[in-house]
């Protein structure tokens, strides 16, 4: 498969799990084939952390779900799950039918109390991966404020984020996802919550930095060039490779 298209979906995370499940799903069906698309952060259950039983449960089921719609297509966002006693944020990367890569946020969000509730993942886990001939890299929410992870994404021709960004901090997000791109000489494909609380932003950001934002539009299309990053990367030598 050769991916084609980069896709930012946006929609608003409600209290019913299964619509929220439902919502993407359509839109996730409603893509064209060879599709890689991005979702909001925990954009299933949002932080409902007054029922962490339910929501850690429902991840099981949304990932069957998610598993069966991702045939000829990349899908990432990220649910709370629990490993080995702990819960964790997981960001989730789904492609013909399977979950191929999965790893814990890392840098939580102590501002909202996200430590009292999740257990951090560790850098160690951080790594760019292959999948349908992209090298892919994931920055959850916050971490997107972290240098030390834009610099571990070197090299990845998209780099994803999935976020649930207060609204108080847009041009902070705005700002952050443009430069992100600009440094890593890539394409960033970030996909926020329609929640009031939240920026309302779905971007793809072009690897010269070009970026386009969704409007109302739940599900932001750009064509993916591996051309352009490799013209990119050799008419601004920062010595990516």
């Amino acid at each position: 498969m050769k991916i084609e298209t980069l896709c930012s979906l946006l929609f608003e995370t409600t209290t019913d799990y299964y619509v929220n499940l439902q919502t993407l799903l359509r839109l996730v069906n409603a893509a064209d084939a060879n599709s890689l698309l991005v979702a909001g952060e925990v954009c299933l259950t949002g932080f409902d952390y007054e029922n962490m039983e339910k929501m850690v449960a429902f991840a099981d089921e949304a990932t069957l779900a998610l598993q069966e719609a991702s045939y000829n297509k990349i899908i990432i966002l990220t649910m709370l799950e629990r490993v080995n006693g702990h819960v964790y944020n997981m960001a989730k990367v789904f492609y013909n039918g399977e979950v191929v890569y999965k790893r814990a946020k890392a840098r939580l969000f102590r501002f909202g109390e996200e430590h009292k509730f999740m257990q951090e993942g560790l850098d160690a886990d951080f790594a760019i991966i292959e999948v349908a001939n992209i090298k892919l890299a994931l920055l959850i929410c916050f971490e997107l404020r972290f240098k030390e992870l834009w610099m571990k994404s070197e090299g990845a021709d998209v780099i994803a984020v999935p976020a649930w960004w207060g609204k108080l901090r847009k041009e902070h997000f705005k700002i952050l996802t443009q430069s992100l791109a600009l440094v890593n000489e890539c394409y960033v494909v970030a996909s926020d919550s329609k929640n009031e609380t939240c920026t309302q932003i779905g971007t793809i950001v072009s690897p010269q930095g070009e970026a386009i934002y969704s409007g109302n539009n739940a599900c932001l299309k750009a064509t993916y060039s591996k051309k352009e990053i490799s013209l990119m990367r050799r008419y601004m030598d920062i010595g990516i490779e």
